[in-house]
């Protein structure tokens, strides 16, 4: 810029953006996606300055790791290409042709490789996911409405003018100003020597800041992008913009002959960026919603009317050191009454007793609200303890909940309007949704979605309307609360005339009624696998939806809290997805609020198995932070054919005798041991079978000389009357020799056979 001073006044531009500030706490992709262009940029005037292949190829890379981030840094690759183009139109000569052509040819190549080095999405099919990656832009399957100068919009079907009036209200004064006259001495520039603008550093530069900030201008309305919450996607911009600002600075000290005048700009300048720190420390800590004076700020509710304020509910966090400062030191019995606050880290599926001070008061019965000029109704507004506000604009509340125990009560006088996982009842202007018996995680971690149908169409938005009805999605904990193991939430209704109402949950929460009747068929028709701390049954076995159904007679719900595990060992593993076959297993998860539910006599809970034969099961709950399991077991998926196999082996005399018998039954190894404890089982069996011609075996094998076959037992097992049977089908080939036996890891083998395969 030919001024060190003004050059520098660019890192103040940058910082001092209220709301880059506040985001660069907890945005985790947008302001990745600025500082890695702040870089780029840089890499970027570099190499078009020293014009070096090197620095060409480093430029690509780091495009490449910026379009990584978000797809938008396409922006600087569009620049780039540009300029480079514009660079071969203007080479004199067939060297300087030669020159750009290879540097543009080099960062083409470091450009494609970065992208797929540092993109596993692409590796599958480069060309075809590179595609469906761009379309991404203008097809984003998350389309919500954007509240934009006082009218709701969907974010596929903004106003052209959307970008350009969220980047005016929303940046600084003094940085707007610099860089609309950095911004005017570039096309001023240009217009009065475009070539020679073109040839130097200084220009080119120019040129590739005004590029980066034109092109997202025009593509954003041009490609329908998708966009949410403002103008958060491309704070990418504020980078070039601040560099804007310094050449505009640069520019007017250098029209300035006096220098009294000189230093009136720089404490001018130096005044703004003293006003935006001011008013950064005014609204601290929320700056993510500051307006600069263009528009109105000062009366109360008008910009929560106007524009999506706290996207982020940042700002809730000072409602919760509210309630942490009011509530009462008591270690008395509460119950859950706040919203979007999970549990400490080890504790995420459970209400956990270093949790409970922080979400639990009965004193206050108070929850967070979020304001916003759509989404779920507030309710219960004249009902608000406290209340945090910039420029007179409410971001939360935390209001007082209505007395729930009252709304039970009264609800239980009632016919409920929908039966589900939550009985709903109606009560005026509001839903009471009630669960007995309940854990926590039905408040916690379960959100509902109401569908309600209003008697006016027309109050509905205008994209509804054509439905019918509208949506809303409910956070169970923020109107709801747990006490005398029952669940039971209040939720208001929107303030139009309403005709009917429901309460979807997605996922689809298990009906009481279904689980009541899985359990009732397990017990009768289905093969009990194991009776630990649930009963396992296999129910639906010769169905096409076969499934494991849990049963725990007169469970404590908090005993549902902690996450299921599922471990599915097929009987062959070729069945398996092509990951998970060196494990031997496939692992799946639930959570029992969504796969089970609460009954009055029992805990039921439901899992699908897999559409491949299973060979057996390992099962449990795990609690996380290192206190291991609550429970585990493992099991065979048919226990009934040991039975009969251990009544084949009494058949006949054993091949072996040792910790088990090893007898040969109807083409299979069957291992028995008479008085059995749970130790024996422990260790892993090995079987290695000597075949009597190499060529049987799988070619992988036949260097060793013989087939692998080790197993666990709960595998192949299964333990009954005090006795444990493990079934083993031999090769069809023939087999000459078998050894046998039990081994643990590290320690040695625990018995041995050998034995001819004829006995």
């Amino acid at each position: 810029f030919g001024n060190r001073l003004a050059a520098l006044f660019a890192m103040p531009l940058l910082l001092l953006h209220p709301r880059l500030y506040a985001h660069s706490f907890f945005n985790s992709k947008d302001i990745p996606l600025l500082a890695m262009f702040v870089i780029t940029l840089y890499l970027a005037h570099r190499a078009f300055r020293k014009d070096a292949l090197s620095a060409f190829v480093l430029l690509g890379v780091g495009v490449g790791a910026l379009v990584n981030i978000r797809v938008m840094g396409v922006v600087l690759l569009a620049a780039v290409s540009s300029m480079r183009a514009l660079d071969l139109a203007l080479a004199r000569g067939w060297s300087a042709r030669k020159r750009a052509l290879l540097s543009t040819g080099a960062f083409a190549l470091a450009f494609a490789l970065s992208i797929y080095a540092l993109s596993p999405f692409l590796w599958g099919d480069p060309v075809g996911r590179a595609v469906e990656w761009w379309a991404t832009l203008s097809d984003h399957p998350n389309v919500v409405p954007q509240l934009f100068k006082g009218t709701r919009y969907l974010s596929t079907d903004l106003p052209p003018e959307h970008l350009p009036v969220w980047f005016s209200i929303t940046g600084p004064p003094f940085a707007l100003l610099l860089g609309q006259i950095g911004a005017a001495v570039i096309i001023g520039r240009g217009a009065k020597a475009p070539l020679r603008t073109l040839r130097s550093g200084g220009g080119r530069l120019g040129v590739l800041l005004a590029a980066t900030l034109a092109l997202p201008a025009l593509a954003i309305p041009l490609l329908d992008v998708n966009a949410y919450s403002g103008w958060r996607q491309v704070y990418f911009l504020w980078a070039p913009f601040s560099l804007l600002g310094a050449l505009g600075l640069a520019w007017l000290v250098s029209a300035i002959k006096r220098a009294r005048f000189r230093a009136a700009v720089y404490g001018a300048a130096g005044t703004g960026a003293a006003a935006a720190l001011i008013s950064m420390a005014l609204i601290h800590p929320n700056q993510q919603v500051y307006f600069n004076f263009s528009v109105d700020r000062v009366a109360p509710e008008r910009l929560r009317t106007q524009y999506g304020i706290d996207y982020w509910t940042h700002s809730a966090r000072q409602g919760f050191e509210w309630i942490l400062e009011q509530a009462p030191s008591t270690d008395e019995p509460v119950h859950v009454t706040t919203i979007n606050l999970r549990p400490p880290q080890g504790h995420s599926n459970r209400i956990a007793p270093g949790a409970e001070r922080l979400i639990n008061y009965p004193s206050l019965d108070a929850r967070v609200v979020r304001r916003a000029a759509f989404n779920a109704p507030d309710g219960d507004a004249s009902l608000a303890l406290h209340r945090v506000q910039v420029y007179g604009n409410t971001l939360f509340t935390v209001g007082r909940k209505a007395d729930l125990r009252a709304v039970y009560e009264t609800a239980m006088e009632r016919e409920p309007i929908q039966r589900s996982a939550f009985d709903v009842y109606r009560m005026g202007g509001r839903l009471a949704l009630v669960k007995e018996p309940c854990a926590a995680s039905y408040l916690t971690e379960q959100k509902a979605r109401m569908r309600v149908v209003p008697v006016d169409r027309n109050d509905l938005p205008y994209w509804r309307r054509a439905d019918g009805s509208e949506y809303f999605d409910v956070s169970l904990s923020g109107y709801g609360a747990l006490f005398d193991g029952k669940c039971v939430a209040l939720v208001p209704l929107p303030d139009y005339a309403v005709d009917e109402a429901e309460v979807l949950w997605s996922p689809p929460l298990l009906d009481d009624g279904e689980a009541r009747e899985a359990a009732r068929g397990a017990k009768e028709d289905g093969v009990l696998l194991a009776r630990v701390f649930y009963d396992v049954y296999l129910s639906g076995g010769d169905s096409s939806s076969p499934r494991l159904v849990y049963v725990r007679e007169g469970c404590d719900p908090e005993e549902t809290e902690p996450p299921f595990f599922v471990n599915v060992h097929p009987e062959r593993a070729e069945d398996l997805p092509e990951a998970r076959r060196e494990q031997g297993f496939e692992r799946f998860w639930f959570e029992f609020h969504r796969q089970g539910a609460l009954l009055e006599e029992a805990c039921v809970a439901l899992f699908p198995l897999p559409d491949y034969p299973v060979a057996g099961f390992r099962t449990g709950q795990r609690i996380d932070g290192g206190d291991g399991n609550l429970w585990r077991a493992e099991f065979s998926a048919d226990p009934e054919l040991h039975r009969a196999a251990y009544r084949a082996a009494a058949l006949s005399a054993p091949l072996a005798r040792g910790a088990f018998d090893v007898h040969l039954a109807n083409g299979a190894l069957i291992y028995v041991k008479e008085s059995c404890a749970q130790v024996d089982t422990e260790a892993r069996f090995f079987l290695h079978i000597v075949p009597e011609q190499v060529s049987d075996l799988p070619e992988a094998r036949r260097e060793f000389g013989f087939a692998n076959m080790d197993f666990a037992f709960f595998l192949r097992g299964a333990a009954f009357d005090g006795k444990c049977v493990a079934r083993v089908p031999l090769p069809t080939y023939p087999v000459a020799s078998i050894r046998t036996g039990q081994y643990v890891s590290g320690e040695g083998e625990v018995w041995r056979a050998e034995f001819a395969a004829g006995g």
